[in-house]
């Protein structure tokens, strides 16, 4: 019996367990400390819908063997830019949206080619090179976002006339068409997204179904074994650029999602750590470095966004302090380095 729980905690994973306690035990901490549990129930689904298609994004490159997606950003750069153009546009309302997206996926394809050009030169070390390319992308569109020659006056700099800010408001353009579209309400507090979450199992179901695919099946087959891969006849570095491109587009679609249910354009160095919490929610959801499914997407996007909506107000109305920024960084970083370490120890 003793063996048979100690397989259990190994496969599943001590840490993971260790954070279900955790959250199980904020929903039951919240009558006691004056929160409502519906109000947090709501929250829950809509950081659900909000993020769920960027940790979506991690899978193809996980599946080819290219590791954990730590280069997020070029997709969410490319996102950005469809937004912005969107609006720049002014296109509205579910053309507006669906415009963006469009637009978004354009660069994106341009992106993730090059992205995987890369990544085939250094075979092996891909997770260390994507996260420099990562950030070196923030910084050169940080300077980018002030040259480029937008003009619309609901995003560039009052005082100056050109250059766009900070942060970009998308209300009166496409604000909340995906999340208010067949809306349902329940009781008085819980508001569920239907569209929002419509849209991700859409993606969701694509991106199954894709691998389900020949093209999809011999990506898998690359990420198994390469040499097996070569002796079959496949072009593996072709296999892996379609993976690189697939990753990339789905997360300019998946911070288009984001920004229509948040209502805000965040511009400059905002995109720079926003892979390490796709990665972690991956992580958390029992995926691993070489290995990741949709049921790992759903179960690690529930437990990381629950855990970031309810320990804030939990923890700041036990200790009259907020703290939850300190918990999303041990969570965020703890669940990648446990991850990589377990990996290797599997391989020694």
């Amino acid at each position: 019996m003793k063996k048979k729980i100690q397989n259990i905690i190994e496969n599943f994973g001590l840490p993971r367990i260790i954070i279900f306690l955790f959250l199980v035990l904020l929903f039951i901490l919240t009558p006691f400390v004056g929160i409502r549990f519906d109000t947090s129930i709501n929250d829950i689904i809509v950081r659900f819908g909000m993020n769920g298609i960027l940790v979506l994004s991690l899978i193809p490159m996980v599946k080819t063997g290219c590791g954990l997606n730590f280069g997020l950003q070029l997709g969410i750069i490319a996102g950005i830019l469809g937004a912005v153009i969107s609006i720049e546009m002014e296109m509205i309302g579910f053309t507006g949206f669906f415009t963006a997206i469009g637009i978004a996926i354009f660069f994106a394809v341009i992106f993730g080619f090059l992205y995987g050009l890369l990544l085939n030169k250094v075979k092996g070390d891909e997770m260390v090179v994507a996260t420099y390319v990562g950030f070196s992308s923030v910084s050169f569109m940080s300077i980018m976002w002030l040259m480029l020659p937008f003009k619309s006056p609901n995003m560039i700099w009052a005082y100056g006339g050109s250059g766009l800010r900070t942060t970009i408001n998308t209300k009166g353009y496409w604000f909340h068409v995906l999340t208010d579209f067949l809306k349902i309400k329940i009781g008085n507090y819980i508001f569920f997204p239907s569209g929002t979450i419509l849209f991700f199992a859409f993606l969701t179901f694509l991106v199954w179904a894709f691998f389900k695919t020949k093209i999809g099946t011999a990506m898998i087959v690359v990420g198994s074994n390469t040499d097996y891969a070569n002796s079959c006849g496949i072009n593996v570095d072709k296999m892996r650029s379609i993976s690189v491109i697939l990753s990339t587009v789905i997360a300019a679609i998946g911070i288009i999602v984001y920004q229509e249910s948040f209502g805000f354009i965040q511009l400059y160095t905002a995109p720079l750590f926003m892979a390490f919490p796709a990665v972690a929610a991956l992580l958390l959801g029992g995926a691993t470095v070489g290995k990741a499914s949709i049921k790992n997407v759903i179960i690690g996007v529930f437990l990381f966004q629950s855990i970031l909506t309810m320990t804030p107000s939990v923890v700041s109305n036990i200790i009259k302090s907020d703290m939850s920024e300190t918990i999303r960084i041990i969570l965020s970083n703890g669940m990648i380095v446990y991850a990589l370490t377990r990996i290797t120890r599997v391989r020694t």
